[in-house]
């Protein structure tokens, strides 16, 4: 197992910056996830750490060895790709077995290796089919496998469920999950899912544009991201956001959107006062707003009214999409709620939950 260190690590492509300075440490065993939009440049600095793209400047160190001119094949890391890149002429335990064979290893050790690795994987009685006879999800094992049997110090994974349908998806994060437990290596993974990414990681490392915005635990994330872009990313249904500007009246900081009103957390204060009168953008997730007939925290100051325009029933949950004055926003709510499209409704902000961004910046202020 091994520590992953990346120091001002730049990649260019011609003229376009495609990872700009970034520096990360990966600890040992941990499972570091690299989510965020296409073409933010978690693919590339993957590729980088595994040697298939040659780093323009910084330094990669894997295992406290630098390994910017070390080739591929030995930097003793394994990769899971998007598109499972098997063999199509050769059965699954040959899939898995021939990187072994081209390191010299005997038929009774690679034997071990791919059984073990297939009962892991719960692939054993699949071992002689050919990748056409498997499925999507069978395939991505076999991936798996190929990747487990190398034994190496470092896993990248690049998008590997993406080629999945969507209940197949959830399953194979949970195998995931349990592999990475009962093998206790380092992996490192890139998805632009920001679901997997919170059920997966450790830590996570949100990027965008070719530079890190926040890393954290996934908790961290959800709940103080650092900007408007990592809030709105990290979460589902994503974070509302709500123009309008900070006022006082009554000793007391309020929310104005224009149309509606909302009273601020009284802790929120020190950090807010220099806003006042100011443009800013209010965020709140849509767990965080309830229907005040389904909640006990209704005052006055966190209760707004608005109209209905679609509700999304989900089974476990409703979606429900709302306007007031200027602004459109979604609330989950419980799957008995009988709010209908076009009807007024009256819900309330845990003021607890806020967040305020600074309108320029888009910096977390709160």
């Amino acid at each position: 197992m091994a520590t992953v260190i990346l120091k001002n690590i730049v990649k260019k492509f011609d003229k376009v910056i495609a990872v700009n300075k970034i520096s990360l440490e990966i600890k040992d065993k941990q499972f570091c996830v690299l989510v965020g939009p296409s073409g933010c440049g978690k693919t590339t600095t993957l590729r980088m750490i595994a040697g298939l793209e040659e780093i323009t400047e910084g330094e990669i160190w894997i295992d406290d060895k630098l390994v910017n001119d070390v080739p591929p094949k030995d930097r003793d890391i394994a990769m899971v790709f998007q598109n499972y890149a098997l063999y199509p002429h050769m059965k699954a335990y040959d899939n898995m077995a021939f990187g072994l064979r081209l390191r010299g290893y005997t038929k009774q050790e690679i034997d071990q290796r791919v059984f073990n690795a297939s009962d892991i994987l719960s692939i054993r009685n699949l071992l002689d089919r050919q990748p056409k006879a498997l499925s999507g999800g069978q395939r991505q094992r076999v991936a798996v496998g190929r990747a487990i049997v190398r034994k190496p110090k470092v896993f990248l994974f690049d998008e590997p469920l993406s080629n999945l349908d969507a209940k197949l998806r959830v399953e194979m994060r949970a195998e995931l999950k349990k592999l990475h437990e009962r093998l206790q290596t380092t992996i490192i993974y890139v998805t632009h899912d920001q679901v997997e990414a919170m059920t997966l990681g450790d830590m996570i490392v949100v990027m965008k544009d070719g530079n890190i915005l926040q890393v954290a635990d996934p908790l961290t994330l959800y709940a103080k991201p650092v900007n408007k872009f990592v809030a709105g990313f990290i979460g589902s249904p994503p974070m509302n956001f709500i123009e309008g500007r900070i006022i006082k009246k009554n000793s007391s900081l309020w929310f104005n959107e224009g149309k509606f009103e909302i009273k601020l957390f009284d802790e929120f204060m020190d950090n807010l006062t220099s806003y006042i009168d100011k443009e800013v953008i209010l965020g709140i997730r849509p767990e965080d707003i309830f229907d005040r007939l389904y909640t006990s925290i209704s005052t006055p100051e966190n209760t707004i009214m608005a109209t209905v325009d679609i509700v999304e029933p989900l089974g476990s949950e409703k979606h429900i999409h709302v306007t007031t004055g200027k602004s459109n926003f979604v609330v989950k709510t419980s799957p008995y709620n009988m709010a209908s499209p076009g009807q007024n409704i009256e819900l309330v902000f845990d003021i607890e939950k806020l967040h305020i961004f600074d309108k320029d910046t888009e910096e977390t202020i709160i």
